[in-house]
């Protein structure tokens, strides 16, 4: 069984499957995704992760809207989360960053430092 639960909320489906594709060379993981914020919030109250990621520009729910309602739940306030974004700007990084995400990485996504933020967050040596 997988020891490292990770959930991808991302609406782009090419996205998702270059972020799920990547993360998978990872040992030990299981990857969940989500197409939008109100998807992705309802995998998170349905389970426990290790890693979150996601998008800042989503339709219905945006990013910065998850990662803030993720810091006031209780049982998920601790979990790491990555922000993804074409949004290379400084405000965005700022807001993310101040609202409880623990990284920042802007598209295109280099797979090399995706696969380091998450060894990174998960604590794989």
């Amino acid at each position: 069984m997988a020891s490292k639960k990770i959930l991808i909320v991302e609406d782009s489906p090419t996205m998702r499957q270059l972020i799920s594709f990547t993360l998978k060379r990872l040992p030990d993981v299981e990857i969940l995704e989500a197409n939008d914020g109100v998807d992705g919030l309802k995998k998170i109250s349905g389970g426990k992760f290790d890693l979150i990621l996601t998008d800042i520009n989503m339709p219905i729910m945006d990013g910065i809207k998850l990662v803030s309602l993720i810091r006031q739940d209780a049982n998920n306030k601790e979990v790491p989360i990555v922000v993804i974004t074409t949004e290379g700007g400084q405000e965005d990084r700022d807001r993310a960053m101040s609202l409880g995400a623990n990284s920042y990485i802007t598209k295109p996504i280099n797979s090399v430092n995706l696969i380091g933020t998450a060894k990174e967050l998960l604590g794989i040596a």
